[in-house]
């Protein structure tokens, strides 16, 4: 009898770890259905990034008070994560406060852990009131389950630091009675104001609400880390590696495209031979420009998918949006990923990818969104986890041009100007530096 709650508890954390294994193998599948990318150049840059981006926080402060909030909660979910230690091993071997040993560090810690708690706590009620009370836009867009989402995870955590507290607060009042196997330990400088609400209770009551406390706050981090998958706090994972793999380039170069360059050079070469060149292989699938489907990005983009928070300052710093236009490039973000989730599903279905009348482009990315965007990388920039909607939107812009000839009637203009006159405006060469003359 004396084992079964180490029995029920190896069950618990067995259950979680498998299913978070599960999880993290099919996101890994479906992040690498996209095209393959290199990002293995100039490792101690990235490094460097990622440890002043991810890890330092740098650009959520560039909005202050919600940036300083967040790298509350931020560092105190990771310290607040030791104690997690302490109640999975205590759970294993069936042992309490197994790091009590450790005496004036352990009080040290407690008290850390307590007061890091205390500001978590304040500052997921400052967010929870910015999301549904304050008058944020980029917030009072996002209906249904985006915002149900993210409260979700802000009611999770208030109930998570109140577990931690009454968890706490009844292990103090039973070490105060001297109760068995609550022997003196740690400092509580938070939850020993609330021991008025036990006071009176027999210490067999208090060891029910203090093993209840402690079995939901374990049980309820288990099912958060597990709940990662389906929610956009995903990034808590994923912020680090994308990061560390995104784009170094400047931001206003684009990607280069080989074989549109090997097009050109032909052309541009007098001495060339068309008939010289190697003849493509009958079996091999055509070669097709740009994205309309999210098997045609690269798991680059994917991954940033993935780790969107949907965080909305990326369409709260995009022009057209402002300006009235459809385009919103967190909406880019989250399309992408719902219809990653969407083909997974699929491949989960049928084994292998059964083509179900769907693409990206149209059934979740119209054409008008596309060419509302500037192409000024104020979303890349604003972004804090270095996510980049305009590579997406930019590779299925170059699709609508170069497969389907869809590209709107001004800039088949101007194209047509350019291969005509040398500039976009439709004037013949000689007649270029008329407006010299006007002056």
């Amino acid at each position: 009898m004396q084992y079964i709650p180490q029995i029920i508890f190896l069950a618990a954390l067995g259950f979680a770890v498998w299913f978070f294994a599960r999880n993290v193998k099919r996101l890994r599948r479906n992040i690498l259905l996209g095209k393959d990318i290199d990002r293995t150049d100039n490792k101690p840059q990235r490094l460097k990034k990622m440890i002043r981006i991810a890890l330092g926080q740098s650009k959520m402060v560039t909005r202050p008070i919600a940036g300083f909030l967040h790298i509350l909660v931020y560092v105190g979910f990771v310290i607040i994560n030791i104690e997690v230690l302490e109640i999975i091993i205590d759970g294993i071997l069936g042992t309490h406060r197994i790091f009590s040993f450790l005496g004036p560090v352990y009080s040290f810690l407690i008290g850390s852990f307590e007061i890091l708690a205390l500001l978590v706590l304040i500052s997921v009620i400052f967010f929870w009131t910015r999301r549904n009370v304050s008058n944020i836009m980029r917030f009072k867009t996002l209906k249904g389950w985006p915002k149900n989402d993210a409260n979700n995870i802000l009611y999770f955590e208030v109930i998570l630091m109140c577990l931690f507290f009454t968890m706490n607060a009844t292990d103090l009042q039973l070490q105060l009675n001297g109760a068995t196997n609550y022997a003196e330990a740690g400092v509580f400088p938070v939850s020993s104001f609330l021991l008025p609400l036990f006071e009176g209770m027999t210490d067999s009551t208090l060891i029910i609400v203090e093993r209840a406390a402690w079995w939901a706050h374990i049980l309820g981090i288990f099912f958060f880390l597990n709940y990662l998958y389906y929610s956009k706090h995903l990034h808590i994972l994923l912020a680090f590696p994308n990061v560390y793999f995104s784009n170094l380039k400047a931001k206003g170069q684009f990607s280069h495209n080989e074989t549109v360059a090997k097009e050109v050079q032909m052309m541009m070469d007098p001495d060339a031979d068309p008939y010289a060149m190697p003849e493509e292989d009958e079996n091999a699938e055509p070669e097709t420009f740009g994205a309309s489907d999210v098997t045609d990005l690269n798991w680059f983009q994917l991954l940033n998918a993935y780790t969107c928070t949907e965080c909305g300052r990326c369409t709260s710093e995009c022009p057209a949006n402002q300006t009235g236009k459809k385009l919103s490039p967190r909406k880019i973000m989250m399309d992408t990923r719902d219809r990653l989730e969407e083909v997974g599903k699929n491949i989960d279905a049928n084994g292998q990818f059964k083509d179900d009348g769907n693409k990206l482009l149209d059934n979740y990315i119209s054409r008008e969104e596309l060419w509302a965007c500037t192409t000024c990388n104020a979303c890349v920039e604003a972004c804090p986890i270095g996510i980049d909607p305009l590579s997406i939107i930019m590779e299925m812009r170059q699709y609508l041009v170069m497969e389907e000839s869809a590209a709107p009637m001004e800039l088949n203009n101007a194209m047509g100007n350019i291969e005509n006159n040398a500039a976009p405006w439709p004037y013949n060469q000689q007649d270029r530096l008329n407006w010299v003359n006007d002056n």
